[in-house]
């Protein structure tokens, strides 16, 4: 039960240190977001690839992974980068996580699962949460940016999904990050004019990658085995209000009204559906 509460709790925290990282590196232009997200899963990648050759080299590298998730990690990756220029860590994870449920609550509706009144109570809550938090006003948040959040949340979501029934955590990981390298150079081309690093940036992206990423991830992959969908589900949510609390204590971020507001509809909302099941 330790090993189970140490793995989950490691996991959750490096999901809210990877907005937190994201957004160090962007606000302050230390790096491009392309670079961003080209270092951070190749470095993920390079971290897992050492690690699976001290420690499992029975898996063969050409074996590992497989395309879909590596698209949706590579998917979530980039929008993720693209959308921290212009939110803050605690309301990029609100949005992020909002989106991921909505992504898991939705496939399980798609694949026969009859949602009970609360929980489709509580779903409506959810998303009309997450409207309220986009809505056009002076405190809302770039809309670009937060549909290109909401576009990672549900790659996210898919990438989760698919993790669920992992036999190899680490193996899958490392080879989901190896797939996505290629994918992100390509989708990174248009953006060379753009380009702009600092020793900072790099490092803030290299330990994103290797660290709060790859073995964040493959740590939530091998916690997910303990867990059902609709824990592992409650338990995301956890990521905007530890995201939003580091946000304050290091980047001097603040909550608004508007996010508070939304927050509680969208936290309480998912909530209400898990409760419901």
């Amino acid at each position: 039960m330790i090993k189970i509460v140490a793995l989950t709790a490691f996991a959750l925290v490096a999901f809210a240190f990877n907005s937190i990282l994201c957004r160090m590196a962007l606000r302050t232009g230390e790096i491009d977001p392309a670079s961003f997200t080209v270092i951070r899963l190749v470095s993920g990648a390079l971290a897992l690839s050492i690690i699976i050759y001290l420690f499992n080299r029975k898996a063969g590298f050409g074996a590992l992974g497989n395309w879909y998730s590596a698209f949706f990690l590579f998917t979530y990756a980039i929008c993720f980068s693209l959308a921290y220029i212009g939110l803050t860590a605690g309301t990029g994870a609100l949005i992020l996580f909002g989106f991921v449920q909505v992504a898991m609550i939705g496939v399980s509706i798609i694949r026969g699962e009859r949602p009970s009144l609360l929980e489709w109570i509580g779903l409506i809550v959810a998303v009309a949460g997450l409207v309220y938090l986009v809505l056009p006003g002076l405190s809302a948040p770039p809309l670009v940016s937060a549909v290109l959040m909401s576009a990672a949340g549900i790659a996210w979501g898919f990438y989760t999904l698919r993790g669920k029934g992992s036999s190899d955590p680490l193996a899958e990981t490392g080879g989901n990050f190896l797939r996505s390298v290629p994918m992100v150079l390509m989708a990174t081309v248009p953006f060379i004019s753009q380009v702009h690093l600092s020793a900072r940036g790099v490092v803030v992206a290299a330990i994103s990658g290797g660290v709060t990423s790859g073995i964040g991830y493959t740590v939530w992959y091998a916690a997910l085995r303990h867990h059902t969908p609709s824990r592992a589900a409650a338990l995301q949510l956890s990521v905007p209000i530890i995201a939003a609390g580091i946000g304050v204590a290091l980047l001097s971020e603040s909550f608004d009204t508007r996010s508070y507001v939304a927050a509680a509809m969208i936290i309480g909302g998912i909530g209400m559906t898990i409760a419901g099941r």
